[in-house]
Order: C-alpha cells, then sequence, then structure tokens
C-alpha cells in the first residue's frame, strides 16, 4: 500500500529512543525525510543509523524541551535542512512516578512545561505553513493512563489527560486546512521506559519483576506486551494520505487492554 508519505517531512520529538525512536524509523521506511530529537547523543546517533538503515534521510538536534526558547532556531533549522515540516509527532519522557496527593507544585509545573507548554508551543510554529500548504498531519503520543489511570503515575495521567483535550479542540479549527490531529496511546509496550516502571512496581510492592510482568501480561487479552514497531506503523498509518479522513481521534495500540469504550 502506497501511504502517499514519500519526499514528505517529520520532526519527531523525543525519538532518541523507545517510541519516539520507532515512530521516526517507521515513518523513514516510508519514504519520509524525518529529524531527531533528544538529549542523549548516543541515542540520536542510534536513531540516525537504524533510519538510514531503513533507507531513509535524517538528521539529529540535540534539543531540550523544557526550553522554549530554542524552539524557532531549532524549527527554522529542520526546514532549511530538509524542507517544511508536514509531520509533527509530539512525543515527550515522562515525569517520575508519584502519587496525586502531597506533589511539591514546582514538579507539577516544571512537568506541564515539558509535557504539554512545550509541544503547544512548537505546534503552533510548525502550524502557520502546514495552513498554507494545506496538508498537515499532527499527531500526539501520550499514556493510557490519561483515560484508565494509572497507579502512582498521576502527573503522567494528569497531564497527558489535558493533550486529550488540547489535540480534539485543535482539531476542529484546522480541519479545513487539511490537517488533521490525532492522538496515539500506547498499553504496554516493551520499551525501555516500561521496564523501568515495572522495575519500580517489583521494588515498591517487594514482588519480583517477573511477577510483575506476568501480572501485566493477565490484564492485556493479546497475552502480550506491544512491539516499539507496530506502534510506530500506527503512528505513520495516521500521519498517511490514507488516514486524510481520520481527525479528532483517539488511536490506542494496547492489545486489547482499555476495557472502556
Amino acid at each position: 500500500m502506497d501511504l502517499g508519505l514519500n519526499g514528505k517531512v517529520a520532526l519527531v520529538l523525543a525519538s532518541s529512543r523507545g517510541l519516539g525512536q520507532a515512530m521516526a524509523v517507521s515513518l523513514a521506511r516510508e519514504g519520509v525525510k524525518v529529524a531527531v530529537t533528544g538529549r542523549n547523543a548516543e541515542g540520536l546517533k542510534k536513531s540516525v543509523e537504524l533510519i538510514e538503515a531503513a533507507g531513509g534521510t535524517a538528521m539529529a538536534l540535540s534539543w531540550d524541551l523544557s526550553d522554549s526558547s530554542v524552539i524557532p532556531t531549532l524549527v527554522a533549522q529542520v526546514e532549511q535542512e530538509l524542507g517544511p515540516i508536514d509531520i509533527l509527532i509530539n512525543n515527550t519522557g515522562g515525569p517520575p512516578p508519584t502519587p496525586a496527593a502531597g506533589q511539591d507544585p514546582a514538579l507539577w509545573l516544571k512537568s506541564f512545561n515539558d509535557m504539554v507548554l512545550s509541544l503547544i508551543s512548537i505546534t503552533d510554529r510548525v502550524l502557520p505553513g502546514m495552513r498554507e500548504r494545506k496538508w498537515g498531519r499532527i499527531i500526539t503520543s501520550t499514556t493510557s493512563g490519561a483515560i484508565s489511570p494509572i497507579k502512582n503515575l498521576a502527573i503522567s495521567n494528569t497531564l497527558r489527560a489535558a493533550l486529550l483535550a488540547w489535540s480534539k479542540t485543535l482539531a476542529a479549527e484546522v480541519a479545513a486546512d487539511g490537517i488533521t490531529v490525532n492522538v496515539i496511546m500506547p498499553g504496554r509496550v516493551a520499551t525501555d521506559r516500561l521496564r523501568q516502571l515495572d522495575e519500580a512496581r517489583a521494588q515498591r510492592e517487594n514482588v519480583t519483576y517477573e511477577a510483575v510482568v506476568q501480572a501485566s501480561l493477565r490484564q492485556i487479552p493479546m497475552g502480550r506486551y506491544g512491539d516499539p514497531r507496530e506502534y510506530g506503523d500506527a503512528a505513520t498509518f495516521l500521519a498517511s494520505q490514507n488516514a486524510s479522513f481520520i481527525t479528532g481521534s483517539v488511536i490506542r495500540v494496547d492489545g486489547g487492554q482499555i476495557q472502556g469504550i
């Protein structure tokens, strides 16, 4: 199937590892020129290598999402090197695991800036070009905790839920301009981040890591964790011409784990 993406340009945030990296590589397989970002130089180098091995074109940007002052410069750098940005993948790392009660307001504010306001600001920077060209894709990667809160991930649950409302609102505002705005939501996909969370839970509950994994698998109808490539390919489909009538939606990639309708 031709997804109509050859020659498009994508900016994939927080793509030096994990789900961000998987989305960047999947886009590259379809002929998209990809800018990968992150704070880990070795991770960025690996992402570029994977993209080039897939036959794609990549550039790497050291980008701290907590610093909004660099947005104009770094976006302009992508546009100069690869071309106007057609696809924006909004993705961030996760905050530390915490309960809901008793958190320092400074941590809430920092997390909001890093995980929400940064994505809104970057989106606002690339939207005018998309509107002018009458084509664009804005895809925001969140978490299943946004609709089914995960124990001890209160900050993540709360702030990523805010991104759902923002995306749905934005989708209606830009639909007539040929721009789609969607959310992609992972369940338990096998990344380093998920392993860290499972290990933290094992320590917190004084059980083995293997016991935590088995308990999780019992909650997933498919009986396994997802492969990052499966997640990346779902994002690529949402970016495609074939998905041009899908907007304002939340797409779950969770093996059937979330039971709510």
